[in-house]
Order: C-alpha cells, then sequence, then structure tokens
C-alpha cells in the first residue's frame, strides 16, 4: 500500500534523520529549509530516495495531498510562530502541524488555540532520542486532541522506536501535555546525568581510579539494576582516546550547557509547588559549572579538606556507590511522576503513567531497565502518588539509604561536591517524616506578617501577639 506524502520543515541534523527515518517507512516526503541549499543537499546525497525539495513554501504546502501533514522541526520559541505564520496563508482546513521541538508547553496551548479557530490541528509533541533517534527511532510524545492523534498515529507507529515490536508512542493528552512530558523527561535526564557525574567524580578523586578502571565499574555496573542507556554510554566514554592517545574525558571543559528544558521544569515545579528538589539542584550544579573563570578565582583563596580519603574495602564502597546511585535515581523518577500526577489533576489531563513508562523504554535518552517496575508500580495503583509508596521501590529505598548515607558523608568530609546525592537522601528523609520543624516556620510568619497559622489540637486558623 502507497504511504501518503507528509512535509518537514526545518533540515538541521533533527529534521534530516527524520526525513530519512520517514522515507525509509515508505512515505512520500517534501521537505523545506530557509536555506534551499540544505534542502538541496539532501535529495542530492540520496537520489533513489522519494525526497523532494522546494524553493518555495507556497510549492512545497501544495506538494501534498489535504489534510496535509507538516511536521515542524525549528528552533523552539518564536521561530516556530514566524514558520506557521509563513505556511498559513497556503492551508486549508484539517491540515495538520506537528510541532516536534523542544517548544514550551504554555507556547503549545496558545499555538492550539489560535489554530483551532482557523480550523487548522495542531500537535505538539515530545520526541527524545537524539539525532540517531530521529533516525532509526525515537521516543513519541504527542499532545492534541484525541481526535487529531487517531488521524496520524499511524505515521508515529511507523517511525518510533521499538520496544519488543511495541511502539514507543502513546497518546499523551489534550493542549500542552506532550510538550510538558517531555519537559519533565529531560528534567530526569538532567538528574540521571548528574548523579552519574557525581559518581565518577567520587570513583576519580576519593578512590583515585583511572579511565579504565571506571569504565569498567559502570559497564559492570550496566549489567544489573542500573541498566540503561546512559550508564552503557558512560561506561564507553572513558575509553575514547583523542588522536594524540590521549583519553578524551580528560581534555573536556568542566562548563557544562543547557537548552533551557531544565529550567522550565523547575519554575513548573515552583509554580504547581512540586518537590523537585534533585532535578533543581541538577540544573544549579550546571550553572555553577559554567562560572569557569570565577572558580578558578575562587580555587586560589577559598580552601577545603586536606585529609587524603583511605578507603579499608574498596569492593565495599563502590558497592554502597552503586546503590547510592540506584537510590537517587529512583529519587529523580519519582519526583518526576510525582510532578506529573500534580500537573495532571491541575491540568485534567488525565495522564497515564504506564502508558509513559512503556514509550520511554526505547528510543529515549532516559530509558532504563527499571522503567518496568514503574509500569508494574501503576498497574497495580493508577493513582499511586509518589513512586516511593510502591512495594518495590519502598522496599529497595529502605535498604539502600545506608550506602547513600556512608557515600554523602564520606563526600562531604573529603571535599566532594554532591548536590544531586545530598538532596536524594534530604528528599527520602523529609518525605519520611511523620513531624518536619515547619511548624517553627508557621510561627515565624504569624510573628512578624500575621499570616496565621493551623494547631494539631483544635480546627480552624489562628493568630498570636506574639510580643
Amino acid at each position: 500500500m502507497e504511504k501518503e506524502q507528509v512535509g518537514i520543515i526545518g533540515m538541521s541534523v533533527m529534521g534530516r534523520n527524520l526525513c530519512l527515518n520517514l522515507e525509509r517507512n515508505g512515505y512520500f516526503v517534501s521537505i523545506f529549509n530557509r536555506s534551499y541549499k540544505k534542502s538541496k543537499k539532501i535529495v542530492l546525497e540520496h537520489p533513489k530516495k522519494n525526497i523532494f525539495c522546494f524553493k518555495k513554501i507556497k510549492d512545497f504546502i501544495f506538494s501534498m495531498k489535504r489534510p496535509r501533514k507538516i511536521f515542524l522541526l525549528v528552533q523552539s520559541g518564536i521561530v516556530v510562530d514566524k514558520v506557521i505564520k509563513s505556511i498559513l496563508l497556503y492551508l486549508n482546513k484539517y491540515d495538520i502541524i506537528i510541532d516536534l521541538g523542544n517548544s514550551f508547553y504554555k507556547d503549545t496551548i496558545k499555538r492550539e488555540i489560535y489554530l483551532n479557530k482557523l480550523n487548522i490541528k495542531f500537535v505538539g509533541a515530545g520526541i527524545s532520542g537524539g539525532e540517531m533517534g530521529a533516525l532509526l527511532g525515537p521516543s513519541i510524545m504527542p499532545g492534541c486532541k484525541k481526535s487529531v492523534y487517531d488521524n496520524i498515529k499511524h505515521i508515529f507507529f511507523d517511525i518510533s522506536a521499538k520496544y519488543n515490536k511495541t511502539p514507543c508512542v502513546d497518546y499523551i493528552g489534550p493542549d500542552g501535555s506532550g510538550h510538558y512530558l517531555k519537559m519533565v523527561h529531560n528534567g530526569i535526564e538532567y538528574g540521571d546525568m548528574q548523579i552519574i557525574a557525581e559518581s565518577y567524580c567520587i570513583l576519580k578523586n576519593l578512590l583515585k581510579l583511572n579511565n579504565k578502571e571506571i569504565s569498567n565499574i559502570f559497564s559492570t555496573w550496566n549489567k544489573g539494576e542500573l541498566n540503561s542507556y546512559l550508564i552503557e554510554i558512560t561506561s564507553l566514554i572513558f575509553l575514547k582516546k583523542d588522536t594524540d592517545k590521549k583519553y578524551l574525558i580528560d581534555l573536556i571543559s568542566d562548563a557544562a550547557k543547557n537548552k533551557g528544558t531544565g529550567k522550565w521544569v523547575c519554575k513548573s515545579s515552583l509554580e504547581i509547588e512540586s518537590p523537585l528538589s534533585l532535578i533543581i539542584e541538577s540544573v544549579i550544579y550546571r550553572y555553577i559549572s559554567s562560572l569557569k573563570h570565577e572558580r578558578n578565582c575562587a580555587s586560589k583563596i577559598l580552601i577545603g579538606p586536606k585529609k587524603q580519603f583511605l578507603c579499608k574495602d574498596k569492593d565495599a564502597f563502590i558497592e554502597d556507590l552503586r546503590r547510592s546511585l540506584y537510590f537517587s535515581k529512583i529519587i529523580s523518577y519519582s519526583q518526576g511522576f510525582s510532578q506529573l500526577y500534580k500537573i495532571s489533576k491541575k491540568k485534567k489531563w488525565n495522564l497515564n503513567y504506564v502508558n509513559i513508562a512503556k514509550i520511554f523504554r526505547s528510543g529515549c535518552i532516559i530509558r532504563a531497565k527499571f522503567l518496568n517496575k514503574i509500569i508494574n508500580a501503576y498497574k497495580k495503583n493508577i493513582n499511586l502518588k509518589n513512586l516511593l509508596l510502591d512495594k518495590y521501590f519502598s522496599k529497595i529505598i529502605c535498604n539502600y539509604q545506608f550506602s547513600l548515607r556512608k557515600i554523602v558523608s564520606s563526600s562531604v568530609l573529603y571535599g566532594i561536591s554532591i548536590p544531586a546525592f545530598s538532596s536524594a537522601i534530604s528528599y527520602y528523609d523529609s518525605y519520611r517524616s511523620k513531624n518536619l520543624p515547619s511548624n517553627l516556620i508557621q510561627a515565624q510568619r504569624d510573628f512578624f506578617g500575621s499570616h496565621e497559622y493551623e494547631r494539631i489540637d483544635v480546627k480552624g486558623s489562628f493568630h498570636t501577639n506574639w510580643k
């Protein structure tokens, strides 16, 4: 059966690779880029493929049968709005625009409202997997009206990653839910990368292990509970050498960059009052890492512990670190899914956490073996507010807490910065506490601002003249 013609605007690496993905799956693909040379180059490189480039946006639009399906893979923000404006003149009722970029979910909501008034359908779909995911199959998170999704889901099924032949895509919910999920996915990704980096720092600076030894440890960890894409690639990174035979990891600047999605998910957590502490610390750490010049200056002025770390049982310490990494990973995912639970209630999105965990199992950056444990947790209780309350996760976290306490204590005593590990154990201790010292905070607020407080023995709100 001959597949329909679809269109892609934006021929950066992601757009180019998605174009090849679509064509490989039997679609005729019209492509358009602001620079015609870029589009033309792709056609020339693949002369036998059903890819067609156009100089004019009008010709690009008219090359497709109605209702048209047009994928946008352009820079998020104002560029998306400019592109939409440039094609509206040539679109017809019921044509579908699919934004596959890292758009802010509130922008997606506004765009859908605007385009619906014009009878143009709009989909805000998060995708994960990087450039290779776009080429071979990404994890896809579409947010839109269910009827619109039903009209295009066959395309998503064809081009998505597969886990045991199951497409890593499912209907997420209305309006901005798809891009919100991608934002939370990226937040979890920040957390995962940070706790892995902290583990590396401990192995290198406390145990004084070399790159090959660290690679072997990560490779071993990837065979067990920690099995995941990020652990796998980390084990490979430590073995890569530059042309002069030096380990590349030792030549890379320690100033980490970001593209904004981490900041968005942190801001949203504050807006809906969801404690995303580990992920927030991971984002802040990138900001600190970017202060390279300041850190260089501070390193000459500020001092830390000088005592050398002595390890009586290296294997036991490494096992404690492995358990700490898994503990913190559970906290990161727990906070991310807890935030999804809160936003779903607030926006009435009715998110399906079983299906969300399923689509993360292949194609995406945070794919990991333990996602199946998350699926099982939500199958048992679809209204689970926090993964830590699930039997499997509560058992693991209660047992592994002692390892993390040892790792955090050693790191602090010997001057190793571990904000995500520290945040993980702090969140755990706060969440498990029946009583917190926040009663004092309430008293202080009432003392200086007459904000009132509630009592544990009498119902109602109270104010005291403390002076």
